[in-house]
């Protein structure tokens, strides 16, 4: 049974049946020692762990398995053990360094515990090679201290085991008064009960939860300030049980900078919304002038050459009146915008809905400024000859408005009415009246395309590409 070596040679006498076997199957190094310190039984393990042959190891001193600097120190150690034998758990104090027949050392842990034989005193030594588990600490550690975050690990319990540098900074405590507290400490007062029923929540039902999901929250330091934090959680599963590995960031110098920059988006929006109210005051005091400076003229041309210059700049005024209006001061909406426009066209004519019935098509078609303006000035030539021109009797009259989309890059502006028509030898293209000069350049302006139809009235179509959307409106709407 005692493989390498004589019974004789042995301090005790042969071990009970099974007992080897009890040893071969352990998933560790196994050494028994004597009072005198000598190796009386190893496993193959202990063969394979530290290099020797079991005849190599048994009645050898024990501390040929311990580096030579430690030799003399581990004696005192052992023969204090034996004066009070009591067993010791695997894992109790700092790790211990063995070494392996070719010299090199490496770290264990080792239990101890007594055992009586009929020659005296024994202690079985149980001995763990922890060099690998050591390196990975080690590197584990060093992930931890480069994190630019801070790290907190807490138990099924919600006890800290685990803190960086970082945390230790963050919160003002040192890793000595975090670990083994309630990771309540480090939460604000007045959320510590609800935070333990969602701490225990969590642990139950544990989830990866990335950085910055959920609503913002508070960290306490330990002078009772309370700082901005965003929090990533993660479960770990461990030979103790799981643990919940917490990256907290302080996002204080980033919450500032934001309230900064919406603070001065509002500023920004304040002073937009001024230079629209502005822009759409001078050009009604513009289209004022001109209403002066009218009734002052006694020629009807002329008159009404003053009346359409009004009404062109109204229709640029009132773009700016509604962007003013809008809670998005980038882009206005069409069908709104268009529908103002006619009445406002209906009002400078003299002409009531009862006399000609306004219908606007509604949709969601929103342009920007750069668009808006050369539409609305389109919008006001189109309207404005259906107005003059479209019918000999209003009664029963019926203009058409619509800004809708034509295909899902197109915009369709349409001016329909139910007049009398536009007379057969009239070429549009050709038609050198200020007003549809006015409409074809701003369709070449808009990289659009005039479209007409003559059956039952006139129908006058400018189709242009959806305007594509800028950096900044992309940024401020990613879904539109």
């Amino acid at each position: 049974m005692w493989s390498g070596s004589s019974l004789s040679d042995l301090p005790i006498t042969p071990v009970e049946p099974g007992f080897q076997s009890f040893l071969e199957s352990a998933p560790d190094a196994v050494v028994v020692i004597d009072a005198h310190g000598k190796i009386v039984l190893v496993n193959a393990l202990t063969e394979r762990m530290f290099g020797y042959s079991r005849a190599e190891m048994l009645g050898q001193p024990v501390e040929i398995l311990i580096p030579d600097r430690l030799r003399s120190r581990h004696e005192v150690h052992r023969n204090g053990y034996f004066k009070d034998m009591r067993t010791r758990p695997m894992g109790l104090g700092q790790p211990l360094a063995g070494k392996r027949k070719d010299g090199r050392e490496f770290m264990v842990e080792i239990s101890l515990s007594p055992l009586s034989s009929p020659h005296g005193p024994l202690v079985t030594s149980i001995i763990r090679d922890v060099s690998k588990r050591m390196e990975a600490e080690a590197k584990f550690r060093g992930l931890l201290e480069s994190a630019p975050d801070g790290i907190v690990v807490v138990d099924s319990s919600g006890n800290i085991v685990i803190v960086n540098t970082q945390a230790e900074r963050m919160f003002g405590y040192s890793r000595e008064e975090l670990l083994g507290k309630p990771i309540e400490i480090l939460v604000p007062r007045r959320y510590e009960q609800s935070h333990v029923a969602q701490r225990d929540a969590y642990i139950n039902a544990p989830r990866t939860r990335p950085m910055g999901a959920g609503r913002a929250l508070m960290g306490r330091k330990k002078d009772g300030t309370e700082i901005p934090v965003e929090i990533s959680l993660s479960p770990l599963e461990t030979e103790s049980g799981t643990l919940i590995t917490s990256i907290i960031r302080d996002i204080t110098e980033h919450r500032t900078a934001e309230e900064r920059i919406k603070a001065s988006l509002r500023e920004k929006e304040v002073l937009l919304r001024e230079i629209h109210h502005r822009v759409k005051n001078n050009l009604q005091v513009t289209s004022s002038l001109l209403k002066l400076q009218s009734s002052y003229i006694q020629d009807a041309v002329s008159k009404e050459m003053f009346s359409e210059s009004q009404n062109r700049i109204r229709s640029m005024a009132l773009v700016h009146e509604k962007l003013y209006q809008s809670t998005d001061l980038s882009r206005i909406n069409m069908s709104d915008y268009a529908e103002s426009l006619a009445l406002l066209l209906m009002r400078s004519f003299g002409v009531s809905t009862d006399q000609i019935q306004l219908k606007v098509s509604r949709s969601d078609v929103l342009l920007t400024i750069e668009t808006a303006i050369p539409c609305g000035l389109i919008l006001n030539e189109l309207v404005s000859n259906s107005l003059k021109h479209a019918f000999d009797n209003a009664a029963g009259g019926v203009i058409e408005v619509s800004v809708d989309k034509h295909t899902e890059r197109e915009v369709a502006l349409t001016v329909a009415d139910n007049g009398k028509g536009l007379p057969a030898d009239l070429d549009l293209e050709k038609a050198e009246t200020l007003g549809m000069r006015l409409v074809r350049t701003l369709a070449e302006q808009l990289d659009g395309r005039i479209e007409i139809g003559r059956q039952s009235g006139t129908r006058i179509t400018v189709i242009f590409p959806q305007p594509e959307k800028s950096a900044h409106e992309q940024a401020a709407h990613p879904h539109r």
